[in-house]
This record gives C-alpha cells, sequence and structure tokens, in this order.
C-alpha cells in the first residue's frame, strides 16, 4: 500500500511540474502538450491505443518469455561446463560491444515487419541481462554446499538442480526485473525500424503528422504497460524466493 501511495505521490509531482513547465514557456501544443490535453487524446483515442498497444503488449511478453527461457538455459549450460565458458563466453562478451539497436534493421530485413522482428529485438536486449545475472549467481554458490555434495557422491547433474539453481534464484530474480524494464525498450525500436503497428510506430506516425498530443498519449499507455509489467514480474520474483 505504501508502494502505491508513493508511486502516486509522485506521478502527482510530475504531472505538477509538466504543466508548469506548460504555462511557464507557453510552448504550443504541438511542441508540448499539457497533461490535460494528453489525457483527453487518451481518452478519446482508446479504441486507437488499444489496437496498436495490445500489437505491442504481444511482442514485448513473447520476447521475454523467450528470453526469460534462452537466457535460463544458457546460464545453466555455461555455469555446467568450462569448456563452454571458455569458446561462448567470450562470444557473449563481445556481443555486448555491438549495439543491440543497431540490430533492429538487420532484424527486420531477416523476419520482416510483422511481429517476428520485433519478438527477435525484445529477446536480444533482455538476454544477456537475464544470462549474465543468472550465470553470475551460479558462480557464486556456497563452496561449503558443494564440497558436501561432492563428498557425498552427487552426481553434477543433481547439485545443479538442487544445489546451485536454488541458491542461484536471487541473481534470477534481479535478472528478471531488468529484463521487464528493458523488454519494452527492444520492441519499440523495432518498431520505430519498421513496422505497420504497435505504440511505437503510432508515435512515429503521430510524430509526422505533429499530433504531439497522441505521441505522449502513445508514450504515457507504454510507460504504464511497463510500471505494471515491472510490478508483476516483481511478484513473480518475490513468490519465487519465498
Amino acid at each position: 500500500m505504501k508502494v502505491w501511495a508513493g508511486a502516486l505521490a509522485s506521478g502527482l509531482v510530475a504531472l505538477a511540474v509538466w504543466q508548469g513547465v506548460v504555462s511557464a514557456t507557453g510552448l504550443p501544443r504541438f511542441i508540448l502538450p499539457g497533461p490535460g490535453l494528453v489525457g483527453e487524446t487518451v481518452w478519446e483515442s482508446r479504441a486507437l491505443l488499444a489496437e496498436h498497444g495490445l500489437i505491442t503488449v504481444t511482442e514485448v511478453l513473447a520476447g521475454l518469455l523467450l528470453g526469460i527461457v534462452v537466457g535460463c538455459i544458457s546460464a545453466v549450460f555455461l555455469a555446467a561446463s568450462p569448456l563452454a565458458r571458455t569458446l561462448v563466453g567470450p562470444i557473449l562478451v563481445f556481443s555486448q560491444a555491438i549495439p543491440v539497436f543497431a540490430l533492429a534493421p538487420i532484424l527486420t530485413l531477416w523476419f520482416g515487419y510483422g511481429l517476428g522482428s520485433k519478438i527477435a529485438m525484445a529477446l536480444l536486449i533482455i538476454y544477456f541481462p537475464i544470462t549474465s545475472s543468472f550465470f553470475d549467481a551460479l558462480m557464486r554458490t556456497n563452496r561449503d554446499w558443494l564440497d558436501l555434495a561432492r563428498v557425498m557422491g552427487a552426481h553434477p547433474a543433481r547439485v545443479m538442480w538442487h544445489i546451485r539453481i536454488p541458491a542461484a534464484l536471487p541473481g534470477l530474480a534481479s535478472g528478471l526485473r531488468l529484463a521487464a524494464v528493458y523488454a519494452p525498450i527492444g520492441a519499440i525500436i523495432g518498431e520505430w525500424v519498421g513496422a505497420s503497428k504497435g505504440l511505437g510506430y503510432l508515435m512515429l506516425l503521430a510524430n509526422g503528422r505533429a499530433k504531439a498530443d497522441l505521441m505522449f498519449a502513445a508514450l504515457i499507455v507504454l510507460a504504464a504497460f511497463t510500471i505494471f509489467l515491472r510490478a508483476g514480474i516483481d511478484k513473480l520474483a518475490n513468490r519465487i524466493l519465498e
């Protein structure tokens, strides 16, 4: 309850500052619309925002789910195999030297203008945070536990499943929280590069037609979805750690 009260207070302060800037600067509405105008646009364009928002939500959730699955499998594989860490580890580190955003045009070329390229973009942008955080946690398992399991003759697979993975769940939870914030970014970047639907596409369309109020409305809908997604992932992470 206190968290939501704090969030509401922060939101009200942000709206007050926003309105204050609009009133003080006197900027035209096509450059910086006021919060009242944006709220009115959200209501009047609710059907349009819902249509495009559903596409973006689908892209984000699909990319998030695939990224979690692939990232967890990769982390376990790297933690279990020294050879994999030697051969694949440097490649993962090198991949982070390439801006993920620069891959968006390539993904659009490969997967087209539909959902595929946006899902792939969301997957790529969250893959490394999940893999890295979960892998680091797997490698920091209490050595006393591992030594005891080794003395008792436990099979490496059982050690991984019953000791290392449960001990690494806090690291995975941190990765999930980051992924919930990063996944929408990947989907929106993909829509900016090439799409015919989605909130990112709607923002570009509104910007080209000088409809700043619609552009801000799409941005607020995206921000609201990201907040709820982050809250949902946070509850999931807390449930995992119980």
